[in-house]
């Protein structure tokens, strides 16, 4: 190796370390294009700079060489001067579309990127970064009698959700069961594409009673009030309705084990005989080598005290323990590289 190919290499490590350094600038150009609103605007147009910056408001000093970073990243095309949404831009960028990650976005930019900014500080006291309001039991309490704030988090549960849906749509054969309720559901995204996708399906939404007009917003528009419905509740402190097939997703990594092992035990009685127990999570594998889902544990642990991802083995003894029987663990295509864990009431 040549003296000059030895510096080449070494300076490629370099780079490599100092692009882990910058890539939350690759985050906030995206997050900061959602915020003022580029995809909307560019989608089905072609637009110059100085036509965005008038329209949305922006000075004219930094504008062209954001649009040519977004450019360099992909979601924005760029022909004689004039910018449009790349396709990947107009399929997932711009509110209204099917798979809209725009809530998700925003979310982050909005509070998660704060939080990661107090990692150091949070490694050394053991405490958690998200704001005040929303921590302790009563934190989605809280985050739901205010309705702007429950719409956003809605937005951005939407925006991962939706993957997840359709990706359970597909996984067990669903003519084998009549009924289904989605602990945590939230508004019922997932509750609505599972029951379009099989029309011979009933659903339930089982949440805290705040969320029922969103609910009934959203699977109102979808034309699915006469198959889906709303139960408002709280699965620390009532029973879950029964169903043939009970849901739990995105839920139990926001609280301790304890009670992780409390909602699988009240889940499991929801089940019916023969139906299933679904649990899905980003979950970790034993070699725990996996940073996008170790981070996803991480970020859990700055929101929420006692929160973190776990293992398909973990969740495993909690179903055992309530009595049920595990059949198998599936990868999900989804956003967050989930596992969904299928367990059988005998």
């Amino acid at each position: 190796m040549t003296d000059w190919e030895s510096a080449a290499r070494e300076a490629d490590t370099a780079r490599s370390i100092i692009r882990l350094n910058t890539a939350y600038t690759h985050s906030k150009l995206l997050q900061s294009a959602v915020e003022v609103g580029v995809f909307p605007l560019l989608d089905g147009t072609r637009l110059t700079a100085g036509e965005i910056a008038a329209r949305l408001s922006l000075h004219p000093r930094l504008t062209p060489d954001f649009l040519d970073a977004l450019h360099g990243l992909g979601l924005l095309a760029r022909e004689d001067g004039r910018y449009t949404d790349s396709p990947a831009a107009s399929a997932y960028l711009v509110p209204g579309r099917p798979h809209y990650l725009g809530g998700t976005i925003a979310k982050h930019g909005a509070q998660h990127y704060a939080m990661w900014d107090r990692l150091a500080e949070a490694l050394r006291d053991g405490e958690v970064k998200c704001r005040p309001e929303l921590r302790g039991e009563d934190g989605f309490h809280r985050l739901y009698a205010d309705p702007d704030r429950a719409r956003g988090f809605l937005d951005h549960m939407d925006s991962i959700n939706g993957f997840i849906a359709v990706a359970i749509s597909r996984l067990l054969d669903w003519s084998a069961h009549a009924s289904f309720v989605d602990v945590g559901g939230a508004r019922g995204n997932l509750a609505a594409i599972l029951a379009a996708a099989h029309p011979g399906l009933r659903g339930t939404v089982f949440d805290l009673p705040p969320l029922e007009p969103f609910f009934d917003e959203l699977v109102g528009a979808r034309g699915l009030a006469e198959r889906v419905r709303f139960h408002g509740g709280d699965f620390f402190t009532g029973p879950i309705p029964a169903a043939d097939v009970v849901i739990v997703g995105h839920t139990l990594h926001d609280w301790p084990v304890r009670d992780r092992v409390e909602v699988v035990g009240r889940a499991a009685e929801a089940v019916r005989p023969g139906g299933r127990l679904l649990v899905y999570d980003p979950m970790l594998a034993d070699e725990r080598t996996e940073v996008d889902k170790l981070v996803q544990s991480l970020m859990c642990a700055l929101m929420r005290e006692g929160a973190s991802e776990y293992t398909v083995a973990e969740v495993r003894s909690w179903a055992e323990r309530a009595g049920l029987r595990f059949e198998h663990a599936v990868p999900l295509p989804t956003l967050g590289n989930d596992v969904v864990t299928v367990f059988a009431k005998d």
